[in-house]
Order: C-alpha cells, then sequence, then structure tokens
C-alpha cells in the first residue's frame, strides 16, 4: 500500500502524486466519508493555509473531495498551523485541516489534519484514509462551489485573543523587538499580536508573494535577522517558518537562540514557578548534550524520543511531563497546546525575561553547547551494532571514557545505506579521534 502520511502529514512537490487535484480531492472526501460514519452526521471541517502559491487550489480540492462526502467546510484563510488546531478545538469543529510544508520551499507543500483535542490525526485513521485512496476510486468531479470565508476574520481574532491572555502581566513596552516571518504564514498575525503588548516592532520578511516563503529567511536562515537585530539595536529577535509552528530567536549580541537553548530558558522559568511537573523536559536524540548537562544542574531531568514532534508530544503525553521540544526551534508546551506554537514559545520566552529582568543573552547563561562530530559510514549491510563483538566493544569504551560528559550515537540512516556516528564532548580533538576510530571499526566489519 502507498503510504500517503508521514510523520508531518502529506508532504510533497504541489502538483505531484499525492498533491494533484484528484488525489487531494479523494484524501477530503476518505476523511469526511470516515467520519459521518463515526459521527452519524455530516463532520464540521476548517481549513487554513499558508502563503504559497499552490495553497488556494489544494484547499480547493480538498473542500470539494470533503464537500463530496457531505462535509461542511469553512475557511481559516492564511493562518498559521497552530492557528487551525486551536480553532478547531475552540469551535468544535471534527478537523482541522492545513495546507502548509512548514519550512520547505514554495514548491513544496502539504496537508495536516488535527483533530478536535488538538492533536494531529491519529494513524488508525491515516491508515484508513490510505486504503481508500489506494483502491483507486475517485470522487465525483462535479465543482460544489467555493469554500465559505465569511468568519475568518472571527478566526483569526480568537487566535490572537487566546495567545494575549496566556499572558496578562507581558509588558513590552520599552522593548524593540525584530520579527523575520519567513514571508509565511505569520505575516498575518506577528505584527497585531506583539503590538498588542506594547513592543517596538521591526518586521522583515513580511511580504509574500506566493514564491518567496521560507527563501533565505525565516527559522532556517538567520543571518538577516542577525544582523536587523544589531543594525536596530533590539532587544530580540525571533525568526518564524513558513507556518509559525517553530521559533528560533537571536540575542541583543546578535547570537542564535536554537531550540535547545529555548529549552534551556523555559525549563528553568517553569521550575521556578512551579509549572515543570516532573522535573523533566522531553527532547530527541537531536539535542546537544550540553542541554542534558545543564538541566542536570538544576535537578532537571531529560527525556530522548526519536526525530519527530510526534514523539515528543506522544512522551509529554504519557508522562504527564510540561516541556518538551526539538532544536529546530518546536517547542511544545501541552498544558496549552499540543502543537508546536512559534508565537506562543516567543510570548513565553519574552515573559521569562520579562519576569527575571535578563537580556535573552543573560537567560541563556549556563547552558554550553558541546561540540559535536558526524561522521557517515556506507556499510553492505544494517546489521544490528549490538550484534557485532568489535563494534559493540568500540561504542562501550567511547562510553565509558565520555563518563557523563558526552554522548555518543550510533545509528543507521533511514535511507541510505550508512551508518552515522555522532559524538559530543568538551574537547573536538578527542571527540574527532573517537568518532573516526569507531568509524574506521564499522567500516572493517561492514564496509
Amino acid at each position: 500500500m502507498n503510504r500517503l502520511f508521514g510523520t508531518d502529514g502529506v508532504r510533497a512537490e504541489a502538483g505531484t502524486y499525492p498533491l494533484d487535484i484528484q488525489t487531494i480531492s479523494n484524501i477530503g472526501y476518505s476523511l469526511a466519508s470516515r467520519l459521518r460514519d463515526v459521527l452519524g452526521r455530516k463532520p464540521h471541517f476548517v481549513i487554513g493555509r499558508d502563503t504559497r502559491e499552490s495553497g488556494e487550489w489544494i484547499a480547493n480540492a480538498f473542500y470539494q473531495g470533503a464537500s463530496r462526502a457531505g462535509a461542511v467546510c469553512e475557511s481559516a484563510g492564511v493562518i498559521t498551523t497552530p492557528g487551525v488546531a486551536f480553532i478547531a478545538q475552540a469551535f468544535s469543529f471534527d478537523a482541522g485541516i492545513v495546507v502548509s510544508a512548514s519550512h520547505n520551499p514554495y514548491f513544496d507543500n502539504g496537508i495536516k489534519i488535527f483533530s478536535p483535542n488538538g492533536r494531529k490525526l491519529d494513524e488508525k485513521m491515516e491508515r484508513l484514509i490510505e486504503a481508500d485512496v489506494n483502491q483507486g476510486f475517485e470522487s465525483a468531479n462535479e465543482s460544489v462551489g467555493t469554500i465559505n470565508d465569511d468568519r475568518a476574520t472571527e478566526f483569526h481574532s480568537a487566535y490572537i485573543k487566546h495567545l494575549q491572555e496566556k499572558f496578562p502581566r507581558l509588558d513590552l513596552k520599552g522593548k524593540k523587538l525584530v520579527i523575520d516571518c519567513a514571508h509565511g504564514a505569520a505575516c498575518r498575525h506577528a505584527q497585531a499580536l506583539f503590538s498588542g503588548f506594547g513592543a517596538e516592532l521591526v518586521m522583515i520578511n513580511n511580504s509574500p508573494n506566493g514564491r518567496n516563503i521560507n527563501e533565505g529567511c525565516g527559522s532556517l536562515h538567520l543571518e538577516q535577522l542577525q544582523n536587523a537585530v544589531l543594525e536596530n539595536s533590539a532587544d530580540v529577535g525571533i525568526a518564524f517558518d513558513g507556518d509559525a509552528d517553530r521559533a528560533l530567536f537571536v540575542d541583543e549580541r546578535g547570537e542564535i537562540v536554537d531550540g535547545d537553548a529555548t529549552m534551556w530558558i523555559l525549563a528553568k522559568y517553569l521550575k521556578q514557578s512551579g509549572g515543570l511537573k516532573n522535573d523533566t523536559v522531553v527532547a530527541t536524540v537531536m539535542s546537544n548534550v550540553g542541554l542534558e548537562i545543564a538541566l542536570s544542574s538544576q535537578s532537571i531531568k531529560m527525556v530522548r524520543t526519536s526525530v519527530g514532534d510526534k514523539y515528543v508530544l506522544d512522551e509529554l503525553l504519557s508522562s504527564g511531563s510540561d516541556l518538551g521540544g526539538e532544536q529546530s526551534g518546536h517547542i511544545i508546551i501541552p498544558k496549552i497546546s499540543l502543537v508546536g506554537d512559534g508565537m506562543l514559545t516567543a510570548l513565553f520566552v519574552l515573559e521569562s525575561m520579562f519576569e527575571s529582568r535578563h537580556s535573552l543573552s543573560e537567560a541563556v547563561a549556563g547552558f554550553e553547547r558541546y561540540p559535536q562530530i558526524l561522521v557517515n559510514v556506507r556499510v553492505k549491510e544494517k546489521r544490528p551494532f549490538e550484534s557485532i563483538p568489535n563494534v559493540k566493544h568500540a561504542a562501550e569504551l567511547i562510553e565509558k571514557d565520555l563518563d557523563g560528559a558526552g554522548r555518543l550515537l550510533l545509528r543507521y540512516s533511514g535511507t541510505e545505506n550508512l551508518a552515522r556516528v555522532m559524538i559530543e564532548g568538551p574537547d573536538q580533538g578527542a571527540i574527532d579521534h573517537k568518532a573516526n576510530m569507531l568509524a574506521d571499526v564499522i567500516r572493517a566489519e561492514l564496509g
């Protein structure tokens, strides 16, 4: 069976399978049909999108298929991914659909589907939709008109109000912020949100044309933001990606503050205010060991998951923890939202600075990023490392030598015949030697 859904919904180059008009329409038809059978009534959907030129026709194709299966659909227009997740929950929709490819270039796009509780669609429903689409059916192709957007302004206002109400004490008067909207969905919200707290704003990359989303800007390209912060003597720079589900920062000195540093800031702040349940932060295997060591100094435990916000959220909910995220700036605070929200993250960081009277560089103090090396070794087969005595022995020697002051991550690539050796530690020369030694052992055994 062809898989449509990855860890972040459906994603492809717009116009190619599965983001061709017929397949998109069939996905909408299948979702609406399945939910209609479960609910015993017509399902209600809200559909939002980012600023890509393909977003409008993809949203319309989904709407056409869903409507033919009886769904009642409303448009939220251009809005962030977490904005759609909020609206689905706050306005009692049966699903929220986002047309976005997040941080990807404009020619890609995607479909993310959220349940009424704000979580992404469960895997069981994804498999059912895939089975429907793979059967090769085609929903009827007669037009059902255009999607209703009468409440789009109401939805946007409700989302901004929701964020503002979470921070009643935040006062940014006298603070200057540079905000990079990546020519994406944040363009619709950022200025109103942050100026509402009294901040002086310098907006950059805030003029979408359908093709410039994420192009040399936003959370993947921070050079413009760094320069703008220094040129404007700003207190903080904030960079969103195309759908604003993540945020990265630049401090007053022009230094980058990534997702690991953000989790360090928020973990300290939440613990001091009694809001860090279990004294635990959930991160992925890609987070720097420096975060783990810094958190340990505050008696905070770090639990690692596989890469992907889905796995972070699963661990947060199963353990009842309050803070998790990824190095990319995708932060989840489940007591407020079950999806990463870049603007929510930014407000939390700003509040922590406001409450502590610290600059952003002072807030990051205590977190030291450790040097890292990654060595790829081409292999003929992917046997379990623990089943190869020489590899297992070499890895154990490295971990013993690191003795908690570093980290070894040994894994296979998911798409290529490569073994990946990643080591982090306090001394670059030492970890380079260790990584190359282990790579040589792997090469001798599997190369």
